[in-house]
């Protein structure tokens, strides 16, 4: 067997709803376009954990985020947790990381060390900015050092006030970059500086200089992880204008005002719609033009497989962490608001083999790993289960919670009847107020919002903008009291097929 590439291109916050509005003419992408239009598109995917590490832990292991104990931000994967990357490596590819992966939290420095988790090569700059990155704007780009250090945005990284080898104090450099560029503010705003010189383009570079000094009969793995579109919004200022205005879709509006059915709500933070509070059409004109800039350097990757002979041979794996609600219902970033443009994400799988399709069954990003399994012709790891003389039912535990997107369902499983979603503590909270647990099926999202939040419940079939919370009402209260079974069962099932932390064997002691 010819032993494919492998290229995991991963963008950050991109709702597989922003990726349609961009398709219908918001913006131009014609690079994704190509890819989903050639390959099969998921239409129906949605990550099991809405923010950065769980949900990137999950597509690294194929686990739940019980299975390998990243449940919110601020964990460490530990890389004695097996990766498919770890797998990709022992069978002889060689593997690379560029951009993003946020196995390790943020504040712990910007120079983290990802080679245990199965990479030969990394290049890193994540959410900071700080690190890889912008030493090389300093080095290549020096006019355009200063508007770099003003975009770095977490000052509150220890490592910052005492930087690199000359000990500099970051941090007050930084102070006095944004004083030069006060432009860069907020939510939204154009770079300072050229799109050559971005972070999003510095994190192509890497990768194509991977894909060229690999030998041409050495097969490769290369995760592509752009920080964009996540928050700040920050295209190239060229960008900008290829953006329809006419296009933008209006946010949906927010359900939730007076609903005392969601005692969530009532936190000050949601005293007023975020599209009353922030100009909601700049935010989303910013969003979109990053997404823009995205499709071109998806390109410029495209080209370069075909530059270096691999392109005909390389599975493509296109999709984003979790989503950006962008206001819709009057709300922006992810976490435990469990609305489509939350939860929802775009996946693509292209390459050779694979015929042009859209699937509309319901997958997770957990489903990720044993298919990277498959399409490199690995054989998937199972759980171990010592002989002790008596028959184990099932007689094979497989190692994942997910399943491949290339194998049609077992008689046995049968097709995914419904998705789990969790949320557990953010950067603002460490209390169970902020917890959620959703289950969605093809017709209904039913959420509950832990330490007495509420509920909510939406017919997406008759509401598909989750606009009318049936949770509470008569005519919602059968499909209420089904999902809230279903809802207990997944959540008491949400290590299996266990952990495989510390497994000496399954039913064994």
């Amino acid at each position: 067997m010819v032993r494919p590439d492998i290229v995991l291109v991963m963008v950050d916050q991109l709702a597989a709803r922003w990726l349609e509005r961009a398709f219908d003419g918001v913006v131009a992408v014609p690079n994704l376009r190509r890819l989903a239009e050639g390959g099969v598109r998921f239409a129906n995917a949605f990550t099991p954990n809405p923010v950065c590490s769980p949900a990137r832990a999950s597509i690294a292991t194929g686990l739940t985020s019980q299975g390998h104990g990243v449940t919110e931000c601020g964990y460490r994967l530990s890389p004695e947790v097996p990766t498919f990357m770890q797998a990709l490596q022992g069978a002889g590819w060689r593997t690379g990381a560029f951009g993003k992966l946020h196995f390790q939290p943020q504040l712990a420095g910007v120079h983290p060390d990802y080679r245990p988790y199965g990479f030969d090569v990394t290049r890193i700059s994540e959410d900071p900015r700080a690190g890889e990155w912008l030493d090389w704007v300093q080095r290549r780009h020096p006019q355009h050092y200063r508007a770099a250090q003003a975009t770095v945005w977490m000052t509150m990284i220890p490592e910052l006030g005492d930087y690199g080898p000359g000990h500099s104090d970051l941090r007050e450099e930084i102070r006095r970059a944004r004083e030069m560029y006060p432009q860069v503010a907020g939510e939204a705003y154009p770079l300072p500086f050229p799109a050559e010189v971005s972070q999003t383009a510095w994190i192509t570079g890497r990768a194509c200089e991977f894909f060229r000094e690999t030998p041409a009969g050495t097969p490769l793995f290369a995760q592509v992880s752009y920080v964009q579109p996540h928050n700040p919004f920050t295209p190239p200022a060229e960008y900008v204008p290829l953006v329809s205005d006419a296009s933008i879709p209006e946010p949906v509006a927010a359900e939730w005002q007076g609903d005392a059915r969601v005692p969530y709500f009532a936190q000050e933070r949601y005293a007023r719609p975020s599209y009353d509070t922030a100009d909601w059409k700049r935010d989303r004109r910013l969003y979109f033009a990053d997404l823009a800039h995205l499709d071109h350097e998806l390109g410029v990757l495209l080209d370069c497989l075909a530059e270096t002979g691999r392109l005909d041979r390389t599975h493509v794996i296109f999709t984003s962490d979790h989503g950006e609600l962008l206001h819709d219902h009057g709300l922006l970033g992810k976490w435990e608001r469990h609305y489509d443009s939350c939860i929802r994400v775009p996946l693509i799988v292209h390459g050779p083999g694979l015929a042009p399709a859209v699937r509309t069954d319901l997958v997770d990003l957990c489903d990720l790993a044993p298919t990277v399994f498959d399409l490199a012709g690995l054989a998937q790891p199972v759980l171990p289960q010592p002989d002790l003389g008596r028959p184990y039912e099932p007689g094979v535990l497989p190692r994942f919670a997910g399943r491949s997107l290339l194998a049609p369902p077992s008689e046995a499983e049968g097709p995914r009847d419904a998705v789990y979603i969790q949320s557990n503590n953010n950067h603002w909270s460490a209390t169970p107020g902020n917890w959620a647990r959703t289950l969605r099926t093809a017709r209904h999202r039913y959420t509950v919002f832990l330490a007495g939040g509420g509920e909510q419940l939406f017919d997406l079939e008759r509401d598909p903008d989750e606009q009318q919370n049936l949770a509470g009402l008569p005519e919602g209260e059968a499909a209420r009291q089904s999902l809230r079974d279903r809802l207990f069962e997944r959540i008491a099932l949400e290590g299996y097929p266990n952990s495989p932390r510390e497994l000496y064997g399954i039913g064994t002691w």
